[in-house]
């Protein structure tokens, strides 16, 4: 049997052990920025945006995610054929330190290597997409000026209108993360054009400590950049994105759940 179907089977059979739902969410889009994100392909080069988020007390289990991004109109919905997302712990986590001085500071930003990675190409999630507007513009984006210091502050390339999709990922083998605070870089493949990433307003913090959202290219790699304060100036952004769950349970409880996950894997194995 597949490892990612008997993970899922063994995951499903021990939800009840496992304590409540976890959710988190940035908000809705507020139609100020787009940040490109996109996986490298022919002649167009990775663009990653990530934003952060806090897992509770116990650690959680993500199951699933969300996303709300502007592809070009005319696109059909079918013209998004990849989606990933790759899992960041804070800097200096999982990086050289000190860094190489290419931006103005990595203090708060997503570490060099991401810990976790799904993505459709692997088959470790799957994705759905809805057309939630036909034609959504937005004031501002950052596609090409990602640069390095001392020419960071472009300003942004200015407004851009398409349709916004809300994508839907299904993580196939759940994302295990313990207490802490972590970035999530969602992105998404277009057969034309470039997926943008919709900002979220911050002039509430989503949670306390909340950081602004880092983007940066393959060629800034591996240091990022701070979308709002360091490339278009005077702002901060966050992005558009959901995570959903369930929390660790207590550790009482991990011996229970270690033996329901392994009496429901070795009767999946007999079965097939």
């Amino acid at each position: 049997m597949d490892r990612r179907i008997l993970l899922a089977i063994c995951f499903t059979t021990a939800l009840p052990l496992i304590g409540g739902p976890f959710t988190f969410t940035t908000g809705n889009p507020d139609a100020r920025a787009g940040l490109a994100s996109r996986p490298g392909a022919g002649p167009s080069i990775e663009i990653e945006t990530a934003d952060d988020f806090i897992t509770n007390a116990t650690g959680d289990i993500i199951t699933g995610a969300t996303f709300t991004g502007l592809i070009p109109t005319g696109l059909p919905l079918s013209g998004i054929n990849f989606a990933g997302v790759e899992i960041y712990r804070v800097f200096p986590l999982d990086s050289t330190n000190p860094p190489s001085g290419n931006v103005p500071t990595r203090v708060n930003s997503p570490g060099d290597n991401a810990i976790f990675s799904r993505d459709s190409g692997a088959g470790d999630l799957t994705f759905s997409v809805t057309l939630l507007n036909p034609n959504f513009t937005v004031a501002n984006s950052i596609v090409n000026g990602i640069n390095k210091i001392p020419n960071q502050t472009t300003g942004g390339e200015g407004p851009v209108t398409g349709q916004e999709v809300l994508i839907t990922v299904n993580f196939l083998t759940p994302l295990v993360l313990a207490n802490d605070h972590y970035f999530f870089k969602a992105e998404a493949g277009l057969t034309s054009g470039t997926f943008l990433w919709l900002s979220t307003q911050r002039t509430t913090p989503v949670f306390t400590g909340d950081l602004q959202a880092w983007i940066r290219n393959a060629n800034l790699d591996p240091d990022w950049l701070r979308a709002g304060t360091d490339i278009v100036g005077g702002t901060t952004f966050n992005a558009a994105f959901s995570l959903a769950g369930v929390d660790l349970p207590e550790p009482s409880t991990f011996a229970l759940l270690a033996v329901g996950l392994l009496a429901t894997a070795w009767r999946t194995i007999r079965r097939s």
